[in-house]
């Protein structure tokens, strides 16, 4: 057994650092400049609207001959964003698999979940450039010293990064096994996967109706982080709110906690260093990230209650249990 390096971050300690921000937080609440924290909650919800209506196009390319409404795509977005804020490892994408495929006539499951990977690659185009900037500033911490930030997740991921290539090699390697033992089974899903990323073969309709559509929302995010910034006085500029945008692309990469809240905590308090107290800094980090997931779970679960008619996410995921469990007792007519 390896015996811990000293000084290494370990997850008690990193869950004392969250409520620790939390604590400054709350203590700071009432100097929250309410107008820019009001301007920026709003435009996080327009920048989610517009990645939905990104979605609903790309689903309307799977199943172009299907009927659907975009409020209730609308909906299930929100409604996942909101529960992922608070549950760990992205549950709410459960939630929006299940809500998107039964608000669709004749969707599969897989064709569903492959749509929405879609959105990666627009993600891709921007989160790359965004990190290459973030890396050359002098303050976002190199790969190499992910291991050394006071975040559990990123510490043991860095720390034991040989061991994690290696449970990643054993997945990948049992998943080729699982394909050739379900060879014709895995025909089928790979021609609903296909079905569910038809769009990417139309490169013109894939930039008209889906990246400009997710350009157009991401610069309502970015409007948000400033006025986010502002509002915590951190300080809204062009170089923090790309530095914002960076944390957050490697916080979606660590799902062990909701939303990412250890990593981009550690991350903006290293980073802003600089242009904060590390009070402010703490305050902001965790209190931007509790004003989107409140705004966001409410938001959701008016559409869960006003679209889809459950009235609670409990009773949503049960909902999902069952469907499946029927879809898969009757193959015939299972997606």
């Amino acid at each position: 057994m390896s015996v811990p390096r000293t000084g290494a971050p370990t997850p008690l300690a990193g869950i004392s650092e969250v409520f620790g921000a939390i604590g400054d937080f709350f203590a700071s609440i009432a100097n929250v400049n309410l107008v820019p924290l009001l301007i920026g909650l709003t435009c996080f919800v327009v920048y989610l609207t517009f990645r939905s209506r990104g979605f609903f196009n790309v689903l309307r390319a799977a199943y172009p001959a299907e009927t659907f409404q975009w409020r209730r795509i609308w909906g299930a977005y929100i409604a996942a964003y909101g529960f992922n804020n608070v549950i760990p490892a992205r549950g709410g994408d459960v939630i929006k698999v299940f809500l998107v495929k039964t608000s669709i006539p004749n969707s599969t499951y897989p064709a569903v979940t492959a749509a929405m990977m879609v959105e990666a690659v627009f993600d891709l185009t921007v989160a790359i450039p965004i990190l290459i900037f973030a890396f050359t500033q002098g303050v976002f911490p190199k790969p190499p010293d992910f291991a050394s930030l006071n975040a559990f997740d990123l510490s043991f991921v860095f720390a034991n990064f040989s061991a994690t290539l290696f449970v990643l090699t054993v997945l990948a390697v049992g998943g080729l096994v699982a394909f050739a033992v379900l060879s014709e089974r895995a025909r089928r899903f790979w021609a609903r996967v296909r079905q569910g990323v038809v769009i990417l073969r139309d490169r013109r309709r894939f930039f008209r109706e889906v990246w400009l559509v997710l350009f157009a929302g991401y610069l309502f995010r970015l409007t948000a982080f400033w006025m986010l910034l502002e509002a915590f006085h951190v300080g809204g500029s062009v170089q923090n709110v790309l530095l914002v945008h960076a944390i957050n692309a490697v916080a979606a990469l660590m799902p062990f906690t909701p939303g990412g809240a250890g990593v981009q905590q550690a991350f903006m308090v290293k980073v802003f260093a600089g242009s904060a107290t590390a009070a402010t800094v703490a305050a902001y980090s965790v209190g931007q990230q509790i004003a989107i997931g409140v705004t966001c779970l409410a938001i959701g679960f008016f559409a869960l209650v006003k679209i889809f008619g459950f009235r609670s996410f409990k009773e949503v995921i049960a909902a999902g249990k069952e469907h499946r469990a029927s879809e898969n007792a009757e193959p015939s007519a299972s997606g």
